[in-house]
């Protein structure tokens, strides 16, 4: 039965990211926050293994992904290797910084930023273009922001890319290919520093390494690939206004419910 849902999460994942071009994580991190909670886990590692877990699925939904993008030339891949460097080391800072954080102070965190992003997608809030590119360091510094933000939210950054590459004059076409490709390097990070900081701690449950919970990596993985190719089709027949304030609302029932729980 738990499987199942998992199966369920990586289609509704998959759905969400083929259909806004945002990462799956928003609905995976707070799915599995409340499965583990049910399955026993003890409070102390189950936020950082819905985290670790969320990042470790995003792999397989990324690789896709790029490949579609870089099929159609639309991945810029000079950005791709300034930010990319910047995203290894602010992933990396960001999870060894989490494994001292308390559960309770993730979930308010992730609660905060599920009403955040609960605003920008009811009211379409986006910066505007307003500066050039910029130069090498620029970029990695921008790239170690986005990957610190990415593991603490169990996200592979496109809600952080996107509005930064929109922000800096990139075409919104590219900039949602350049950020697909952005999420590989802070997946595999993530999952890479998750197994290391979360290494045979006591807590975690079997079928774990670190804090990374293969079977539902495993149920995700299977339903998300194939579902954010659906996704992406349905997003050119219905509604985006009507679908990005459903999502909205969905969002700020979880964030509601992390920080009034």
């Amino acid at each position: 039965m738990t499987f199942l849902v998992y199966l369920l999460v990586g289609c509704a994942a998959g759905l969400l990211a083929g259909l806004f071009g945002i990462g799956g994580g928003l609905i995976i991190v707070p799915v599995l926050v409340i499965t583990f909670g049910l399955m026993g886990i003890s409070d102390q590692v189950l936020t950082h293994m819905a985290l670790a877990t969320s990042l470790t699925t995003i792999i397989f939904t990324s690789i896709s992904s790029v490949k579609e993008h870089h099929r159609h030339g639309a991945v810029d891949w000079v950005l791709v290797r300034w930010i990319g460097s910047g995203i290894i080391i602010g992933t990396a800072i960001g999870v060894f910084l989490l494994a001292g954080v308390a559960g309770e102070t993730l979930q308010m965190a992730i609660g905060i930023f599920a009403l955040l992003m609960a605003a920008k997608m009811a009211f379409d809030i986006s910066p505007s273009a307003a500066r050039k590119v910029p130069g090498t360091a620029g970029l990695i510094a921008s790239g170690s922001v986005i990957g610190f933000g990415s593991a603490w939210f169990g996200i592979g950054g496109g809600s952080f890319t996107v509005p930064f590459l929109t922000w800096v004059n990139v075409p919104m076409k590219r900039a949602v290919a350049t950020a697909a490709a952005c999420g590989l390097p802070i997946a595999i990070t993530g999952s890479v520093s998750n197994i290391y900081t979360g290494w045979e701690h006591v807590d975690l449950p079997s079928w774990t390494t670190g804090f990374v919970y293969w079977p539902a990596v495993l149920g995700i993985a299977l339903t998300s690939v194939p579902c954010a190719k659906v996704g992406a089709k349905l997003a050119h027949k219905l509604d985006a206004k009507l679908l990005k304030r459903g999502f909205a609302l969905l969002l700020l029932i979880v964030g509601l419910k992390f920080l009034l729980a």
